[in-house]
């Protein structure tokens, strides 16, 4: 039996759907309130149990009888309301996933990371696994929690737990418009004006899901592997989903000036709302940067290819329309 952490998330999802064609059986932690929309058609074939990372005693009770564990719960947030939070879930809920495998015996813990956990630095566009950490502007707090998280799963790792490391970049596929990287399609959607200067790296959730799958039924351990199908800048992205959608695409440029003025605003706006700002400072400013993540070593090892850019626009905006009523 497969135990995964974070299933109802968009990854987790996808990561259960490939175990289950394989003929894996699954089973799930879920929080009671966790949104299971995107699982209608697998959720009867999973195994659910309900509890939470931080809650030892139920985790190690839930994890009995678990051979492998994929650890794909984490809190993404860039507000500092939730850092704290974040901090504990991604780190503390990581040690406590690697403590009960080691317990328990399992034999092989799979860890959806980030590439944001690799770090980045002044005068280093191109990042591969072989980067080191170091403390940066250029580094969120997300990043820091991810890369402490790994900590854990690497301490685990000498300590006799096989374990691999994935590192996907920002992942595209269909999930609640209000969800990481759906919010950039529905941004779009609604015809927002504006377009970061900098760039971003892309995976489709798929592709995650399949090297997920490849790594964890073969005999890699030990490695870390960067899961990024390429670089494109937010202007043209947004003009790709724009088309898909039949929208008009963002069309003014945020100047470093106009990013510092939206963060103030958008801080100032959730004040009154009483919902997280839809930008923060360090998404403001990391969207003014550009850095590139090498594919080199999961394509070498899997002899990858992965899905073409304009094929995941074109899935995702019909699963998003589709979910959400829209008329494309």
């Amino acid at each position: 039996m497969i135990f995964i952490t974070g299933c109802s998330g968009l990854v987790g999802s996808f990561i259960a759907r490939r175990l289950l064609a394989a003929g894996h059986s699954v089973r799930a932690l879920r929080r009671k309130d966790s949104n299971l929309h995107y699982l209608t058609d697998i959720k009867d074939q999973i195994e659910w149990v309900e509890g939470d990372v931080l809650d030892v005693s139920r985790l190690y009770d839930v994890m009995q009888g678990a051979k492998q564990v994929i650890h794909s719960a984490a809190l993404v947030s860039f507000t500092p309301k939730t850092k704290d939070l974040m901090y504990k879930v991604n780190i503390e809920g990581t040690a406590n996933v690697v403590n009960i495998s080691l317990e328990l015996g399992v034999d092989k813990l799979v860890f959806i990371s980030s590439v944001a956990a690799l770090g980045r630095r002044k005068n280093t566009e191109v990042i591969d696994e072989k980067a080191q950490w170091e403390p940066s502007k250029f580094n969120t707090h997300y990043a820091q929690t991810k890369y402490l998280a790994e900590m854990e799963v690497w301490r685990g790792h000498v300590e006799g737990l096989n374990s691999i490391v994935v590192n996907p970049s920002l992942i595209l596929g269909p999930s609640p418009w209000e969800r990481s990287s759906t919010q950039l399609f529905k941004y779009v959607w609604d015809e927002k004006k504006f377009y970061a200067a900098g760039s971003l790296n892309y995976v489709d959730v798929r592709d995650v899901a399949e090297i997920v799958y490849q790594l964890f039924v073969g005999e890699h351990t030990g490695e870390r592997y960067i899961v990024n199908a390429g670089n494109i800048s937010f202007k043209e992205l947004f003009e790709k989903i724009a088309k898909t959608f039949n929208k008009r695409a963002p069309y003014i440029k945020v100047t470093p000036l106009i990013a510092a003025f939206a963060w103030r605003g958008a801080l100032l706006q959730s004040f009154f709302t009483r919902k997280p700002p839809f930008i923060s400072k360090e998404t403001a400013y990391m969207s003014q940067k550009h850095f590139y993540y090498k594919n080199n070593k999961i394509i070498d090892t899997l002899n990858f290819k992965f899905k073409p850019l304009q094929e995941s626009i074109d899935w995702a905006c019909t699963e998003l329309a589709q979910y959400n009523h829209l008329s494309v």
